[in-house]
């Protein structure tokens, strides 16, 4: 009996140590069991909380801050109570100690340096090797936390400076009219230019750190996927409406857009079409399309197709990452913005809010 507890130890050792390497260490994106179950336990729980409150978007939200804080606790949470029963089934396997005692010296060990430990004369190496297994987990994990905070960082002040772009929350032809109406539309290349890189930071950064898509941001109208989904749309619909006219950066946003929701799906093991057809159909409606285009050349932009000729068009680009931005959207409970997807909640689109012209009359 005594290999057996010593094998399970060391199994559940190895299993332990190989989640904490593959969740903070290992620069690639690399599923974890351990955070995806985390998430869809704290997800859960926390949606029953807010359960009560119906469509109140906002009970919901409030009740989603937690999640990400309480996924971090729960991950060390877990990599300690790992190696405390690892320990102290090797510690049972490899001496005479009872069960008692093997468990008291692996937690004062782990947690204590083995300062604590009194029932030997003697500390074997597996004592020395539990004592800088506790504090190498915690300082991994403190080493982890600016790498969060950073890569949030960035992706929030982008998502912020869209909010007067883009209205909140975020809608892709309210980007494209709001631009015509203050007169900015040579602005929008640049945006697209900002877009692309942070499309790019969002898909190294949650791919390799899932936990990121549990960050929400400080204000509960705006999220990063439906920011993202805004971006996309504004230039697919520029695209398609004004093929002549628009800027080549829109197709570069567009690329780099959907190939960051691909990555952070292959690491959430998210299935998708990697190479859709281009007339594939879309969940959006020609109806809510045609709808938009209306409003966006009522702000003034000039179309050069057609609605009906740039509907194809417009499909094609949106079949690339329609159906992971919805997945995405529902994943982080993100806020209900148009076009961008159901949610798991009862929820009713929010249509951005347009400030009111304060332009003064003239006389």
């Amino acid at each position: 009996m005594t290999l057996i507890y010593t094998l399970a130890g060391l199994v559940l050792l190895v299993i332990t140590v190989a989640s904490i390497l593959r969740t903070l260490v290992v620069p690639r994106g690399l599923y974890s069991a351990l955070v995806y179950r985390l998430w869809a336990v704290l997800r859960g729980a926390l949606r029953q909380l807010a359960a009560p409150f119906g469509s109140d978007y906002q009970a919901h939200d409030r009740a989603q801050t937690w999640l990400a804080p309480l996924i971090l606790v729960g991950m060390l949470s877990t990599w300690l109570i790992g190696m405390l029963c690892a320990y102290t089934l090797l510690l049972h396997g490899t001496s005479e100690l009872s069960w008692g005692i093997s468990f008291r010296e692996a937690g004062s060990s782990l947690f204590t340096l083995g300062f604590a430990s009194s029932d030997r004369l003697r500390l074997s190496t597996l004592d020395f090797i539990a004592a800088a297994s506790g504090p190498l987990t915690i300082a991994l994990l403190i080493g982890y936390l600016p790498t969060l905070y950073g890569s949030y960082n960035r992706r929030e002040v982008e998502v912020t400076l869209l909010e007067s772009r883009a209205g909140e929350p975020a809608w892709g032809p309210e980007l494209l009219a709001r631009q015509s109406l203050v007169d900015t539309e040579t602005a929008l290349p640049q945006l697209y230019r900002d877009w692309e890189r942070l499309a790019a930071d969002i898909g190294e950064g949650h791919s390799n750190y899932p936990v990121l898509l549990s960050f929400r941001s400080p204000q509960p109208n705006r999220n990063w996927v439906v920011a993202l989904i805004a971006v996309l749309d504004a230039a697919a619909i520029q695209l398609a409406i004004c093929p002549r006219s628009a800027p080549p950066e829109a197709r570069l946003v567009l690329r780099a857009g959907f190939t960051a929701m691909r990555d952070i799906a292959r690491t959430l093991r998210i299935d998708f079409d990697a190479d859709p057809e281009p007339d594939a159909p879309i969940r959006l409606s020609y109806e809510e399309f045609d709808a938009a285009v209306a409003m966006i050349v009522a702000s003034g932009i000039t179309k050069e197709r057609e609605v009906a000729d740039a509907w194809p068009h417009f499909r094609g680009w949106r079949v690339n990452y329609e159906a992971l931005a919805y997945e995405l959207a529902r994943r982080c409970d993100a806020v209900p913005a148009l076009w961008s997807g159901p949610r798991d909640f009862p929820a009713t689109p929010i249509p951005p809010r347009r400030p009111a012209d304060r332009r003064p009359k003239s006389n």
